[in-house]
């Protein structure tokens, strides 16, 4: 007999029509009618599958949370080399996730239905995994619990600020200073620390904000020029990290 969520099951089809329209048009977009039109049904199957549109959103977060599980689990290593890079591979692929699908994102940590919560459950157990093996090693400078809310709270914090953040004012480099900041404070590793920099870009960064907003010396149109060129000077001088050795110690 055929699991419920079959790839071919109608139950299933709806679910994905539903991901498709959250993922492209935002929750606004899920309407029963647009989902069961995708879907290639009609509306009272919704229903009929999931009760209301809020139950067909908890089987959408659940199914999130089963396929993100799946990829945390294809990657997990029971006795890595190296529990820190696995910590920063792990915080990596949930921000990866958060970023690259708000939506689906959004709904999952919204969820409190039973399966969602069980999936939930599940990976924070793997988390937890994760930390475990770092105070084996040696590694840890914070107790378990207190390890686990960090790294959780800066990555849903990361996730978030991303995108509350205007598109043209993104700027990557928050995720990995972001995900640095955590390994600092839950480890006792080095983090990534960004490279120091060198050229023009320091002295246009601190001009710029030394500059009245009112410099009678300068006509407006001069002074909207100049902060182009200190905006310019400052981008170009990017963020480039380096990691400093580190070893493991009891």
């Amino acid at each position: 007999m055929p699991t419920r969520d079959a790839s071919d099951s109608p139950r299933r089809r709806i679910i994905e029509a539903a991901i498709e329209l959250l993922e492209s048009g935002g929750p606004d977009a899920v309407s029963t009618r647009a989902v069961a039109a995708a879907a290639g049904m009609q509306p009272p199957a919704i229903y009929r599958h999931f009760g209301d549109k809020d139950g067909l959103l908890e089987a959408v977060a659940e199914h999130g949370y089963a396929q993100f599980l799946e990829s945390k689990r294809a990657q997990l290593d029971p006795a890595p080399e190296d529990p820190v890079e696995e910590l920063r591979r792990g915080w990596d692929m949930v921000v990866e996730f958060g970023v690259s699908r708000p939506e689906l994102f959004a709904v999952m940590n919204r969820a409190t239905g039973s399966g969602s919560d069980a999936a939930h459950r599940a990976g924070l157990e793997i988390l937890r995994g994760r930390v475990r093996r770092l105070a084996a090693a040696g590694w840890l400078r914070v107790d378990e619990e207190l390890a686990a809310q960090i790294i959780q709270a800066t990555g849903q914090g990361g996730v978030t600020t991303w995108h509350s953040t205007p598109a043209e004012r993104r700027n990557p480099a928050l995720l990995t200073v972001l995900r640095e900041s955590m390994v600092a404070a839950v480890t006792r590793a080095e983090p990534t620390v960004p490279a120091a920099e060198t050229g023009p870009a320091p002295a246009a960064r601190a001009l710029h904000a030394a500059l009245p907003d009112d410099a009678d010396v300068l006509s407006d149109a001069e002074q909207r020029l100049l902060r182009e060129w200190l905006t310019r000077l400052t981008a170009a001088g990017g963020t480039k990290t380096h990691r400093t050795s580190s070893c493991a110690g009891a």
